[in-house]
């Protein structure tokens, strides 16, 4: 038994409650190490009636597999005892306390687990798990009034750059519903839209005004109230670790130094003479035109909680996307999390951060994150081809078993964004491998998360090319994927264990270029079969026979040896019969 593998620790991300009466428990052993796992429990009053329960092994990647267990209690969980028996594929046992490993069951030093308080049960929306998201960069989707065009607005489809305008705006949006509703989407994100510097408005000027180029407050209360009656809900993009220069809590400090009101709610370096340079006030990045909010500051918190919570109350919106959210004094995000969350129990708080997010996910505080793991290893298999079908299968093995399951339910899944290149231009114009990292991203376990037309075929660099217009003519989209997006997106509402169901992968191989997983809930169960290969090489797969492909709707037939042959760059959703 490898037991420096072996890991858990009572703490929230290894047990945690999912209702008062119920509670996950995670282990983390050697891959192939193990035949079976268990944990021993016991209320601490009740030493002698112990219950056991068998781990399931949940995930694997290429060092750990990773088991979990659902213990439900007939009243609150609290004053648990326990411990572990863990049975090596030599059919040895060790047991598996808080102190350690024993040949013996443990006398004392078990792990403990406290108390299940209402504000610790980790729940999150219904109507968040599995959705899907549609970004928006509200400069380039669609220009529906030409009265608000800020001057010298070039031509829709110019050349983007990072300063030119092209007209989009609140209207556009809003004369596009119906199209938006035909794709299937089911929450826009929206990136910044409220008064602020630049073409882009991540240099807020005023948080509770929407910027004049793009409409007005009411207009945008209109727009939400029509989204809603599509069945589509609104997250904003709140820019809270940072201003623009012409904020004017900003602009006081400026111009009165440490005399200003506000000099606290950032973080000068002097104390006068304070100039628009990076080098006399901390900034996002080294970017003078950003300075950086001091959000340790209680009044500067209780600024952001109010912004929050006037276009949640004033505007009805569904939920906040938090820039850089992994910049700001974590103790913004609790506090948005218990006030918020008291008074709008369906809000979604979304943060982004471009690596794990396990510290933003937990501790009270953001419900999901912008999921650049995942979007790393799509990228990497799918569009630089430069990781195997089994490397790409333990990275995402090893993301999913690094969050809590209930999390990767609502998880951002993003292929692409405004940040990064286009994912059709990292793979080369190639849209067959497109069309398999789409299939991939929308039959995945979480949020698929469409960033603005990409189901048209648009492609591009990273900023300002990744930003191009939205193509509106007809002509010059790209059908094949479009038609390929809105299939897609029907098989995920049509079957549930998509949605919100489990994944597991069944098969991998790199000689094949092969991967097969599968969805499954208490109903149903749904095969993906990806090939990613081009070469002629013959790649068959067993146990399809008789079998519909809910792609193609086709039978799939057999060869005598009961085999099926898989075509390079396809991909097959087959119905698993029950």
């Amino acid at each position: 038994m490898k037991k420096e593998a072996v890991l858990h620790l009572n703490t929230e991300d290894f047990i945690y409650p999912v209702a008062r009466n119920r509670l996950i428990v995670k282990l983390r052993t050697a891959k192939g190490d193990m035949s079976d796992c268990r944990i021993i429990y016991f209320c601490r009053t009740k030493p002698d009636m112990r219950n056991d329960l068998e781990l399931e092994k949940k995930y694997s990647d290429d060092l750990f597999d990773y088991y979990e267990g659902k213990i439900e209690f007939s009243k609150v969980a609290r004053y648990q005892k326990y411990y572990f028996k863990l049975t090596d594929t030599d059919n040895k046992d060790e047991y598996y306390s808080a102190t350690g490993f024993s040949k013996e069951v443990p006398g004392d030093g078990y792990f403990e687990f406290l108390y299940a308080n209402r504000g610790d049960v980790i729940a999150y929306p219904e109507w968040a798990k599995g959705i899907i998201y549609y970004q928006i960069f509200p400069e380039r989707y669609a220009n529906g009034d030409t009265s608000n065009d800020p001057p010298q607005t070039m031509p829709w489809g110019t050349e983007p750059s990072r300063e030119n305008y092209m007209g989009g705006d609140i209207k556009g949006v809003q004369d596009k519903i119906p199209y938006l509703k035909d794709l299937g989407i089911e929450v826009i994100y929206f990136n910044p839209i409220f008064e602020a510097d630049f073409n882009h408005k991540y240099a807020t000027n005023d948080y509770y005004r929407i910027d004049p180029i793009f409409g007005t407050n009411e207009e945008f209360g209109f727009m939400v109230k029509e989204l809603h009656k599509a069945g589509i809900r609104v997250v904003l993009d709140g820019v809270f670790n940072h201003t623009g220069i012409h904020f004017k809590q900003f602009e006081d400090v400026i111009e009165k130094g440490s005399q200003s009101r506000f000099y606290d709610w950032f973080l000068p370096s002097k104390e006068k003479d304070i100039s628009i340079t990076h080098k006399d006030y901390e900034c996002v990045g080294a970017y003078k035109y950003m300075p950086k909010l001091n959000s340790s500051n209680p009044e500067v918190r209780a600024f952001i909680l109010d912004v929050m919570d006037f276009w949640i109350r004033e505007y009805d919106i569904d939920g906040w996307r938090l820039d850089v959210a992994d910049e700001v004094d974590s103790a913004v995000w609790q506090t948005a999390r218990t006030l918020l969350k008291e008074k709008y129990p369906n809000l979604i708080l979304l943060g982004e951060t471009w690596g794990y997010g396990g510290t933003l996910v937990s501790g009270k505080r953001l419900d999901s994150v912008m999921n650049y793991m995942f979007r790393d290893a799509v990228r990497d298999y799918f569009g630089f081809e430069k990781i195997t079908a089994t490397e790409f299968d333990t990275k995402i093995n090893r993301m999913l078993a690094l969050y809590k399951s209930e999390t990767t339910d609502v998880l951002y899944n993003l292929l692409d964004s405004h940040d990064t290149e286009r994912f059709l231009f990292y793979c080369g114009g190639d849209v067959k491998r497109f069309k398999l990292a789409v299939a991939f991203q929308l039959l995945f376990k979480g949020s698929p998360a469409i960033y603005y037309g990409d189901e048209v075929g648009i492609t591009g660099d990273n900023d300002p090319d990744c930003r191009k217009c939205m193509e509106w003519e007809e002509d010059r989209q790209n059908k094949e994927i479009l038609d390929w997006y809105k299939m897609l997106i029907k098989l995920r509402k049509d079957y549930e264990c998509i949605r919100i169901g489990s994944y597991r992968t069944i098969s991998c191989s790199d000689e094949d270029d092969i991967l097969v997983f599968e969805r499954a809930d208490d109903k149903e169960k749904i095969r993906v079969i990806i090939r990613k290969g081009s070469s002629d090489k013959e790649v068959r797969v067993e146990g399809l026979e008789g079998a519909i492909d809910l792609i193609s709707n086709e039978i799939l037939t057999t060869d005598p040896d009961g085999k099926t042959a898989i075509t390079p760059c396809s991909v097959k959703v087959i119905k698993v019969k029950n």
